[in-house]
This record gives structure tokens, C-alpha cells and sequence, in this order.
């Protein structure tokens, strides 16, 4: 079902940032203008659902009532394509596990699969072809709204597929069932289908034998990569898809259990989409009691997105893209010069004096000493993980803290105290409790309270404001820069990438109390 665990943080963030386009004044500018406006963007939506589940999903049931409860969803995914479709949308996205629920066994939902047949052996429009297959009757809907919607259509499914005895990953039941993204085409043609690999305590679903790499391609964004929530973490498929450099965007159905501080669904979408400088279309369950909430059309430089743990009603958000999305490429700057303010922080930090030359005469940073009698470190508990930290004191200043081979460094100043607890925090190991993987991770969070054992507790409310530069020496460069104020609200760095074998993130101005920054590596040959 889902793919984080945790309390849920009980705060409501939606936050759309609008594209601005200009108008010219000769009436034949407009047109023109408008045109290569049109072909240079497209318009997306994802829909946070909030499900119709069934009461009891342990209970054996039948097809034609397994059938009434999906239809009840499909009732609503069928408004949102249709209000989608009035605001110009290209493509929608719905999430995991919304039109069957959750918490099944392998044998409670087997009435709630789908027939999946294989789009690269069989082309197939289920609505204009509804009886070529049977048990396709959450495919044909689909399909068919596809149509109505004249859009493409990304959705979740359960489906089922016969194996033989003479397989030797058959199981015992002589069939697979698959966790599955499906899309469709603007005509109902389904285009594709993705079954989940990295499957999160999801008994009801088998693994496929090789990971799916489904990449499809659309008229208005080129090719288009798919995953499926607890993927994100993982080398196969999400990272291997993007070997391919013309794949630009990527839908993700998810079903998340928010975890803060570091792993809150619109955290990981925001990150993924910056580290990677794609275009993020994440559509989430809404289920506020399972902490499970936070959607987005997430690009490398700016974010639409929903969060909401107060209401239980689903939200639609729709949102210009670009079809070529811009990012923060390494240490240049919007100018796209190099910004030396890093190397400045770097070698004034060292003790050596830093000179900058332009065409007038030379101006030199005097040479400072930071204090390097910081306080000791202390450890606390952070999602799990035995996090080793030291406390973030004063206006300014310059902190380290290490673990195995990774040191992180923190140099930073603030307008203003507050009467919070921030803490620096390193940790260098395997994470180990729901799923297993390695992960090296440098984050300045806020605690929880003024004691060091509520560092790494969850909080989403902050008034602490930082200009900061944040670096370690990381082993990979697969790195996640996670990012959150207060109130649920995502920020974007000013500057991230390589200065020498250390990877920074820097930031100066924030809009509201940090919450959490994190450089967050995933070493994928360790797990």
C-alpha cells in the first residue's frame, strides 16, 4: 500500500505559482507569440483522491462487488478528467491505490484485479474494444474517459496475469499480481503498462521477475518515464530511466505516508524533480488518519502542490509545464556565471584571504578565523536512523560533525534569534526499518522542542530564518536536496552542485522558518 510510515503532521500548504507570459502589442505578435508559447509548454494535472475503500479488506468478496466499490472511484476520477479537460489539460495523473484501496491479502483482492495483456504484444483500446479480454472492466472505464478527456491518462490498478507451472517464479496459485500503472492515449489506445518493483510490505502483489523501464511518448512532452511511490528510493527503475537524456518527465502514482523531517511526499517529489532537473507530476492518495496527503507538478525550479491534513476531500491541481524544463545547473548562477560566494565561504573559512578582481582594482575579504570549538556532539533518533548532531548556536558560525566517511559541514548566519532548537546532523549507514538501504544524509533541522532528544522529531512550523551553505564530502552523486519551510511549504536552492569532492547546497533568504534542509545520498550499489 503505502510507502512511508509515520504520525502525520496536521498542517494544510497549497501553494500554486503561476507562469507569467507577455503580451505584445500588435495583434499578429499575440498570435504568434501565443503559438510558440503553446509549444514550448503543455498543461498537466494530477488528482489527490481521497478513496472509497472497502470496510473490510480482509473479507473474501465477489467480482460484480468488487466492481461496485471501483466504480464508485472511477465515478470521481471520471469528474476530474472532465474538469481537467475543461482547463485545457494534456495529460492527468491519478494515484496508487485509488480505485481498489488497500491493505488486502493475496487473496482478498484477487476479485478486485483487472486482466492486464501485454501492450508490446497486443495493441488494445478497451473502450472501443470491450469484449476482446475478460475482467477489463476498470481498463475499459479508463479508457474510455481517456477519450472524453481527449488526454492522456496515467492510473493505478491491481491486475492479473496466468503463469505456468513450468515458470519457475510462477507462484503456487499459477498466477502473478501486479501493482500497475497504466496510460493511455488521447483515443483510449493503452499505450503502456509499469508493475511496481520495490513493493512496500504489499503481500497482496508479486515483484516482476526484471524491472519494468517504461518510458512512452506523448505529442506534447516527448518521452515520459513511469514509477510508482516506494521506487523513488531505488536505482531500478526510477534512476536507469533517466539514463535516457530525452526523458524530461516522469508520472508517480504514489500512495506515501508522510515521515518528516525528511521524507515528506512533497519533499522527496521537489527533490527528485531538482536533483535530476525533470518535471515531476506526483499524484497522491488523500487519506489524512494514515498521515497519507501531498501532491504536485514539481519542475526544477518551481512547484504546484497540495498538502492538506485537516480535510478529507480530494484536490485537483493543474499546472502549466515546460516542455524542456530548466534547473539549477551546478554552481552557476541565474546570469550564468560562476558564483563565487561558495569559494568565498571556503577560503575565508580556511583562514586565507579571498580576492576578487575587476576592471577598477582588487577587493579582498580579510582573513578570518571561524571558531572551531563547537559544542560535542550528541546523538538522537531521526526517522529511525541514529543521526549523530551538534547544536546550532549563535548568529553565525561554522559547524562540522562526522560519521564513518562522510563529515558535513554547515557555515550560516540569521537576522534574528529564535527561541529554537536547530541542530547539524550526519548520518552514514543503513537505514533498516521499513525497507533496507544505504544512505548518507548531511541536514540542519529544526527539533522538536529545546532538548537534543527531540532532534529529529517531526515539526512543521518554524520562525528560524538562515543564509546558509550546507556541503559534505558525499561518496555518491545521487544526492537529493530536501527542502522545507514552514507550514508545508517547499523552497528551491539558489545554488547546488560539485566544489571539488564536497556536494553544497546554498541558500540565502528564505521565505518563511526552516524546517528542514537535507542533502539526502543514496548509495543504490550498498542495498
Amino acid at each position: 500500500m503505502a510507502c512511508m510510515m509515520s504520525g502525520a503532521s496536521s498542517q494544510l500548504a497549497v501553494f500554486l505559482l503561476g507562469c507569467s507570459v507577455v503580451a505584445l502589442g500588435v495583434h499578429a505578435q499575440e498570435h504568434c507569440a501565443a503559438d510558440h508559447h503553446k509549444a514550448e509548454y503543455y498543461m498537466a494535472a494530477v488528482y489527490e483522491h481521497h478513496p472509497i475503500l472497502s470496510p473490510d479488506p480482509l473479507a473474501l468478496t465477489s467480482r460484480k462487488q468488487a466492481l461496485e466499490l471501483m466504480n464508485q472511484n472511477l465515478d470521481i476520477y471520471e469528474q476530474q478528467v472532465m474538469t481537467a479537460a475543461q482547463k485545457g489539460a494534456q495529460i492527468i495523473v491519478f494515484p496508487e491505490d485509488g480505485i481498489h484501496g488497500f491493505n488486502f491479502t493475496r487473496t482478498s483482492i484477487y476479485p478486485f484485479l483487472d486482466f492486464m495483456p501485454s501492450p508490446q504484444l497486443v495493441r488494445w483500446n478497451p473502450c472501443l474494444e470491450p469484449h476482446r479480454f475478460n475482467d477489463t472492466e476498470v481498463l475499459q472505464r479508463l479508457s474510455c474517459m481517456a477519450i472524453k478527456g481527449e488526454m492522456f491518462l496515467v492510473a493505478n490498478l491491481g491486475t492479473k496475469q496466468p503463469c505456468l507451472s513450468s515458470d519457475p517464479g510462477c507462484p503456487s496459485d499459477g498466477r502473478y499480481q501486479f501493482n500497475t500503472n497504466v496510460v493511455f492515449s488521447s483515443n483510449g489506445t493503452l499505450v503502456d503498462r509499469y508493475r511496481k518493483h520495490n513493493l512496500y510490505f504489499e503481500a497482496a502483489f508479486d515483484t516482476p521477475l526484471v524491472a519494468d523501464r517504461i518510458v512512452f511518448s506523448t505529442p506534447f512532452a516527448g518521452k515520459v518515464g513511469v514509477f510508482t511511490c516506494f521506487d523513488i528510493l531505488f536505482f531500478d527503475p526510477a534512476i536507469r530511466l533517466l539514463r535516457d537524456s530525452e526523458v524530461k518527465h516522469v508520472v508517480y502514482p504514489t500512495a506515501w505516508m508522510n515521515q518528516l523531517p525528511l521524507l515528506a511526499a512533497i519533499e522527496i517529489q521537489k527533490a527528485f524533480a531538482v536533483a535530476f532537473g525533470v518535471n515531476v507530476l506526483a499524484a497522491n492518495i488523500h487519506h489524512p488518519l494514515l498521515g497519507m496527503t501531498g501532491s504536485g507538478i514539481h519542475t526544477p525550479l518551481k512547484s504546484f502542490w497540495y498538502h492538506d491534513i485537516e480535510t478529507s476531500k480530494g484536490h485537483l491541481i493543474i499546472a502549466q509545464v515546460a516542455k524542456n524544463p530548466p534547473g539549477l545547473v551546478g554552481t552557476r548562477n541565474a546570469t550564468g556565471k560562476t558564483d563565487p560566494s561558495h569559494s568565498r565561504f571556503l577560503k575565508i573559512l580556511s583562514g586565507d584571504p579571498y580576492c576578487e578582481k575587476d576592471a577598477q582594482e582588487v577587493h579582498c575579504d580579510e582573513a578570518t578565523k571561524w571558531k572551531l570549538n563547537a559544542p560535542p556532539p550528541f546523538h538522537s533518533e531521526m526517522m529511525y536512523d541514529n543521526f549523530t548532531l551538534v547544536p546550532v548556536w549563535g548568529k553565525e558560525g561554522y559547524l562540522q560533525v562526522c560519521s564513518n566517511s562522510l563529515c558535513c559541514h554547515l557555515l550560516y548566519k540569521r537576522p534574528t534569534l529564535s527561541k529554537e532548537l536547530y541542530a547539524l546532523g550526519v548520518f552514514d549507514g543503513f537505514h533498516t526499518v521499513h525497507g533496507t538501504y544505504y544512505v548518507q544524509a548531511c541536514t540542519l533541522v529544526k527539533c522538536g522542542g529545546l532538548g537534543f532528544h527531540t532532534c529529529g522529531q517531526e515539526v512543521t512550523e518554524a520562525t528560524g530564518l538562515f543564509d546558509f551553505h550546507l556541503w559534505g564530502n558525499f561518496s555518491t552523486s545521487y544526492i537529493f536536496p530536501l527542502f522545507l519551510t514552514s507550514g508545508m511549504t517547499l523552497e528551491t536552492p539558489d545554488q547546488l552542485g560539485w566544489e571539488s569532492d564536497h556536494y553544497f547546497l546554498q541558500k540565502h533568504g528564505l521565505s518563511s522558518g526552516l524546517v528542514t534542509v537535507a542533502l539526502y545520498g543514496r548509495l543504490y550499489e550498498k542495498s
